[in-house]
């Protein structure tokens, strides 16, 4: 994820564990090089379950906060992106169970035959205005996918994250993941399927990337 303004320079290649034990040791400002990293897949990860923008930001604050608090009671043996993920998708049911805010999958989709692919388009301005709205068009698709097979498939296709990683996130057995992503794929259909190559779906950069990292440091004990 690109940002325009950084408080600390943010090309020191140290591991997530490195960088948690000199945060517990009191060099707090180094979480923003945790919140930088993992913004991205935290937010589609919560977006995965939250549809209102400001809830979905406003969970995510709620997770790094809540990590940052329970941080000593991190394995350093596990991977901090699984132990944050878990903390995100706890966030985001709790703010589904307190609003009973079900998603609600919309009653009728759009015929996707005649989108063309990113690849094929050259970037002319009026080829990018077609690509931004597939994009959107794609982001509705997939809002329109069970809760369950929604989280699967953000996981495993727009983040990459192994067939493993996922089971470690979500506490499902392999079976279990490999059925619920052929599930969500079906849903999406073939062609609409082929247009998540493009990675740049849920993008969280930029402006509001550097506001919830300046919020959370802020809000730090």
């Amino acid at each position: 994820m690109q940002a325009l303004h950084y408080s600390i320079p943010l090309d020191r290649q140290l591991p997530d564990a490195e960088v948690i034990t000199k945060v517990l040791a009191g060099e707090k400002e180094l979480y923003e090089l945790l919140m930088r990293r993992h913004n991205q897949k935290l937010y589609r990860v919560i977006r995965s379950y939250l549809k209102n923008e400001r809830e979905v930001e406003d969970a995510m604050q709620d997770t790094y906060l809540k990590a940052y608090e329970k941080l000593y009671q991190f394995r350093q043996d596990s991977q901090f992106s699984t132990w944050l993920i878990r903390i995100g998708i706890n966030a985001a049911l709790g703010k589904l169970r307190k609003y009973k805010q079900l998603a609600e999958a919309p009653s009728d989709l759009i015929d996707y035959d005649v989108l063309p692919s990113s690849e094929t388009l050259p970037m002319d301005p009026e080829n990018i205005i077609i690509r931004n709205e597939a994009k959107l068009l794609l982001e509705k698709a997939i809002d329109a996918i069970p809760e369950k097979y929604r989280i699967v498939y953000t996981l495993r296709e727009l983040e990459d994250l192994s067939v493993q990683e996922v089971m470690n996130c979500l506490e499902l057995s392999e079976s279990n993941v490999k059925i619920r992503l052929h599930r969500a794929k079906a849903l999406l259909k073939d062609n609409l399927y082929k247009l998540t190559q493009d990675k740049q779906v849920f993008e969280f950069g930029n402006k509001r990337c550097d506001a919830l990292v300046h919020q959370v440091l802020k809000a730090l004990p």
